[in-house]
């Protein structure tokens, strides 16, 4: 296939792609994409920080950036590209691939993938939202799908220690692992300014519709609104819980009186010994305030 627009492209590829699944998926994506005619720089480190790192010094300023991964890689990417003002790529090879979904990239082929992107290549980037957490210290972690605090997050960093089970059931026995220990945690949320505390289950703030690997939890989301859907849980009994809980994989869990979801552009989130995760990656202890950027991130799907 020949390309008629010659592109400078860095490809990062993860290193813990599907734990191991993946494993050759960057220098698959690396050859097609330079057999399109572009010139491509392929990285694999041993670590997100080194392979961070690298992209960061091939990155020039007409660059597009390619991430071949789950949502740990589109976070990378989403840093990255604000970072330096350039376009991204995504190839979905990891466990989550939840911005992919959004985007209705093509899912479980990477030649499938990497052809659509080359054809992507061809026309001007997409323009969607991206969110970003920010500490009273004025650190930014920007976040490409969804930010959450509470039981969710505890869930998130239960799953990222379950390296044998694979996609969304890694997410669905860490699920169950943390329900043992089930209680609402009380939270003050300033949602566009106005101050409220409440005790809930589970609460995000979403840019784009999941997580956890399908997990619809604000199904109504979109990336190019330019607001954030707020989701809280009020507290349940384990069973109730449970009951709600498949429902989410489909979005049906909305008609629930116990879920609420509203929109906003700007969300501080505080909790007592709380940790926050986004796309998957943690972040850091709440307090943390959330908002969007409209359009900033640029995305070839």
């Amino acid at each position: 296939m020949s390309s008629t627009t010659v592109r400078h492209i860095v490809v990062a590829m993860n290193p813990r792609a599907s734990f191991g699944k993946n494993e050759h998926a960057g220098a698959e994506v690396a050859r097609l994409l330079a057999s399109a005619g572009h010139e491509v720089i392929a990285l694999r480190e041993d670590t997100y920080p080194a392979l961070e790192n690298s992209a960061r010094e091939a990155l020039g300023s007409e660059s597009v950036l390619v991430v071949v991964g789950g949502d740990g890689m589109v976070h990378l990417g989403a840093n990255l590209a604000r970072e330096k003002g350039v376009a991204l790529g995504v190839i979905p090879a990891g466990t989550g691939n939840d911005l992919a979904r959004h985007l209705g990239l093509p899912l479980g082929s990477i030649p499938a993938a990497t052809a659509h992107l080359i054809q992507a290549l061809e026309s001007a980037p997409q323009r969607i939202d991206l969110g970003v957490a920010t500490s009273p210290q004025g650190v930014e972690h920007p976040f490409a799908c969804v930010f959450s605090a509470g039981f969710d997050a505890l869930v998130n960093e239960r799953a990222n220690t379950l390296r044998l089970i694979r996609g969304r059931h890694r997410y669905t026995v860490a699920l169950l692992i943390e329900l043992a220990k089930l209680r609402p945690i009380t939270y003050t949320l300033t949602i566009d300014g106005v101050e409220e505390t409440g005790s809930y289950l589970l609460v995000a703030v979403a840019n784009s519709q999941s997580f956890g690997g399908g997990m619809k939890v604000t199904p109504d989301a979109s990336v190019v609104d330019g607001k954030l859907d707020v989701f809280t849980l009020d507290p349940l009994a384990r069973l109730a819980f449970l009951r709600i809980y498949p429902r989410v994989f489909k979005g049906l869990h909305v008609s629930d009186p116990r879920v609420h979801i509203r929109q906003a552009r700007s969300v501080q989130v505080a909790s007592e010994g709380i940790v926050a995760y986004a796309d998957g990656e943690r972040l850091e202890a709440l307090p943390l305030t959330v908002t969007v950027e409209p359009s900033r991130l640029a995305v070839y799907a």
